[in-house]
C-alpha cells in the first residue's frame, strides 16, 4: 500500500530538495525543456503543474504565492504573461516526460521534461527564411 507517502524524497535534506525543484522549474519555464532523471523529473513535474494552473488566473495572490516559490522575477513574468495564456484551454497535464534511457555511470533513467506545447527548433524556419532573402536577392539583379 502507498498510504502517507506524499512525495519522493530523492535522499535529500529538505533544504536541499526545495533548492533543487525551484531550480529545476525555474529552468523549465526559462527553457521550456530539460534533460534530467526520471524521479526528479517525477516530482518536478508536479511543482510546475500547480503553479501554471497557479498562474491561468492572473492575480496578485497569485502572483504572490508564485514568487514566493520562484526567485526569479522575469520567470514569474514569463509563466504570467507567456506560458499560462498557451495553457489557458487546457484542464492539466501540461508537461510531456519523453524517455531517453539509461544514463551510462549509474544506470539512472534519463527523461527529457517539456511543456506540451514546446515547439522544437531544427532550422528549417532560418533556412527558408535565407532561401527567401537569396531569390529576393536574386531578383533584384536581374532587372539591373
Amino acid at each position: 500500500m502507498k498510504h502517507r507517502s506524499g512525495f519522493n524524497p530523492l535522499g535529500m535534506m529538505a533544504a536541499h530538495r526545495k533548492s533543487m525543484h525551484r531550480n529545476m522549474v525555474t529552468s523549465l519555464f526559462r527553457q521550456e525543456r530539460i534533460k534530467t532523471t526520471k524521479a526528479k523529473a517525477l516530482e518536478v513535474r508536479r511543482t510546475a503543474e500547480k503553479m501554471i494552473t497557479r498562474a491561468k488566473i492572473d492575480s496578485v495572490h497569485n502572483r504572490r504565492i508564485v514568487s514566493s516559490r520562484l526567485f526569479d522575477e522575469a520567470i514569474v513574468a514569463k509563466l504570467f504573461t507567456n506560458i499560462a495564456p498557451r495553457m489557458k484551454e487546457r484542464n492539466g497535464g501540461y508537461t510531456r516526460i519523453i524517455k531517453l534511457g539509461e544514463r551510462k555511470g549509474d544506470a539512472a533513467e534519463i527523461v527529457i521534461l517539456e511543456l506540451v506545447d514546446y515547439k522544437l527548433d531544427t532550422g528549417d524556419d532560418k533556412k527558408k527564411a535565407k532561401k527567401k532573402e537569396e531569390k529576393s536577392a536574386g531578383k533584384g539583379d536581374k532587372g539591373k
